[in-house]
């Protein structure tokens, strides 16, 4: 379906794409992952041309889109693109905006392509909707408009570029339904997306990209599971186990609580489970261990299964033994208390950090 030998993008100041190959078969699902700046959201562009490659090819259907004088907007139209921004025409209504590109491009009639926009509508769940204007819609049912707006075209290959990054928490899962029942369709699909847990349940292959290229590829277990290089595995754990590390007295701590957060919601951590996670790290290490620490030495780390809804935070730091959890009861110690279904302490000798604290996060 698609082939791509040797691209390269440059920009001034950077290269995204270094030398990227690789065949994309009909049917695949690919999540496309890796850290920011990486190159993900530069390949999807390339391949639509929207972004001209520097250098290298691309075969759609074994025709070089790549090669001058391919008329590529005829390409496009077996090509869609879903963005992070949605790009619906606000002066539009909704089945107006489905109904553009059938008429213009495809020649359809304005009753064809009403009949199927409707049709498309009601599939994601937006019949009651056709005669709204996107901005009477919330961010998630702009997407799910604009991802019928694709399928109004009836594409072979369907491209997403981060298609949840710009929702609100609350509205991923209604895209993403949309996008999960769209995989199982049949059509070629790439998705460039920072959500794990999704990429993982609807792709057959994943990329994930670093130093200008594919990096490591695979199935989702072989990625997820059992990395082979480096950086994958660096990458991969980092999502699996958050690293807090407090080496400074003017430590950012409102910029932990976005970091707890995060990865909390990148794995779909329970809601008050992150609060107990968020509580525990309060009151231990902000309130208990941090204060009165010239030189702090503080390193927390919180990994949730999802296998079995568990989560654990263990807290290192240095200095002389000292048991906060020993201590006579204070206020401190009874919220910690009802954040941690279970505590213990641990003296370590001959560690960078000998104190060990251990926390079960209650459910």
């Amino acid at each position: 379906m698609i082939k791509i030998e040797h691209l390269r993008k440059e920009y001034p100041g950077t290269i995204p794409l270094k030398d990227v190959s690789v065949e994309i078969r009909d049917g695949d699902v690919i999540s496309v992952i890796g850290p920011s700046g990486t190159g993900k959201s530069t390949l999807l562009r390339c391949i639509n041309q929207l972004e001209k490659p520097t250098s290298g090819r691309v075969w759609v259907n074994d025709e070089e889109i790549t090669a001058p004088g391919c008329d590529i907007t005829r390409v496009r139209q077996k090509m869609g693109m879903v963005f992070q921004s949605f790009n619906l025409f606000g002066h539009m209504t909704v089945i107006e905006n489905i109904m553009l590109s059938p008429v213009k491009l495809q020649g359809a009639s304005r009753q064809a392509a009403y009949d199927r926009g409707m049709e498309l509508l009601r599939m994601v769940g937006l019949g009651e909707k056709a005669m709204s204007y996107p901005d009477e819609l919330s961010g998630g049912q702009k997407q799910r408009a604009a991802i019928a707006r694709t399928l109004a075209m009836d594409p072979d290959i369907i491209l997403l570029d981060e298609p949840t990054s710009a929702l609100d928490p609350t509205m991923v899962g209604e895209v993403q339904a949309v996008i999960r029942e769209l995989a199982k369709s049949g059509k070629t699909m790439m998705i460039v997306t920072h959500e794990m847990n999704f990429a993982r349940a609807i792709s057959n292959r994943v990329f994930y990209m670093d130093e200008g290229g594919i990096y490591e590829e695979g199935t989702p277990e072989q990625i997820f599971e059992d990395p082979q290089r480096e950086k994958t595995r660096r990458f991969i754990r980092r999502l699996k186990v958050l690293e807090i590390l407090i080496r400074s007295g003017d430590f950012d701590f409102p910029g932990a609580y976005g970091e707890i957060q995060r990865y909390c919601l990148r794995n779909q951590v329970p809601f008050r489970m992150m609060q107990h996670i968020q509580l525990a790290f309060e009151e231990l290490v902000q309130q208990t261990l941090f204060p009165g620490e010239a030189s702090p030495d503080i390193e927390v780390g919180v990994e949730y299964s999802e296998a079995d809804e568990s989560c654990t935070m263990t807290v290192r730091s240095g200095g002389p033994s000292r048991n906060p959890l020993d201590r006579q009861e204070d206020l401190s110690l009874s919220v910690l208390k009802s954040a941690a279904a279970q505590a213990s302490y641990e003296w370590r000798e001959g560690e960078e950090r000998p104190n060990r604290i251990v926390l079960r996060i209650a459910p």
